[in-house]
C-alpha cells in the first residue's frame, strides 16, 4: 500500500489497512480556491518549478522546500506544539499528540499543516472519517497541498471510491507531475475504471 504524505513523520509510520468508510467523504474542495494568508505567495514560484520539473529527484527537492515552508506556522507557540506533537507521535503517545495538534488548530486555525498532521494521526489511529474531515480543512486553507491530496486519494482507494480517488490523484499530478508513484497509482485506477466499464 502506498504511504500517505500527511507529514514526514506520518510517512515513516507503518500504516495498516483500515475498514472502508461507512459514508462517502465530503467532495473535494474547489481546485480554484485561493490559499489563505498562512501560505506566502513566494510559494508560487516553487509550485511553478514543481509543475515544470520532469526529473523526479529535482522535483522531490522542490517538494521538500515547499513542505519546509508549510512547516513554519509563523507562531513560536504553534511551532513548539507541533514539535511536541511530532515527539509524541514518534513515541507512540497518540493521545498526547492529538491534544497538542488540537491546541494548534485552535491557536492558528488557518495553519494548514496542523490540520494535515492531525489528519495523518487520525488515519494511523484508524479513524478515516476524522482523517478525511481534516484533509478537507487542509485543502480549504491550501488547495495545493499535495500531501493532503495523496492522503485523500489513498483513503478513497481503500474505501472503494475509485472515481473520486482518481480525481484526487489528477489534482495531485497537476501540482506535482514528476511523482512516479502518483503516476502509477493514477494509471492503475484509470485502467481499473476503464476495465469495469467494458
Amino acid at each position: 500500500m502506498r504511504h500517505f504524505r500527511f507529514s514526514s513523520l506520518i510517512l515513516a509510520a507503518s500504516l495498516a489497512a483500515s475498514p472502508a468508510l461507512a459514508q462517502a467523504p465530503e467532495p473535494l474542495p474547489p481546485a480554484q480556491s485561493q490559499p489563505t494568508s498562512q501560505t506566502p505567495d513566494d510559494l508560487g514560484s516553487l509550485f511553478t518549478a514543481l509543475k515544470r520539473e520532469r526529473n523526479p529527484e529535482k522535483a522531490r527537492s522542490v517538494a521538500s522546500q515547499i513542505m519546509a515552508e508549510w512547516n513554519d506556522s509563523g507562531s513560536a507557540t504553534a511551532n513548539l506544539l507541533m514539535q511536541w506533537a511530532t515527539t509524541a507521535i514518534s513515541e507512540k503517545r497518540n493521545a498526547a499528540a492529538l491534544d497538542f495538534l488540537d491546541q494548534v488548530t485552535v491557536l492558528k486555525p488557518d495553519y494548514a499543516e496542523a490540520w494535515n498532521r492531525r489528519a495523518g494521526l487520525h488515519y494511523v489511529m484508524g479513524d478515516q472519517r476524522k482523517s478525511m474531515s481534516d484533509i478537507n480543512q487542509v485543502l480549504i486553507r491550501e488547495p495545493r497541498h499535495f500531501g493532503a491530496l495523496s492522503g485523500m486519494a489513498g483513503i478513497l482507494t481503500e474505501s472503494g471510491q475509485d472515481e473520486l480517488a482518481l480525481k484526487a490523484w489528477e489534482r495531485y499530478l497537476a501540482l506535482y507531475p514528476a511523482d512516479r508513484e502518483a503516476q502509477e497509482a493514477a494509471t492503475k485506477l484509470a485502467e481499473k475504471l476503464a476495465g469495469s466499464r467494458t
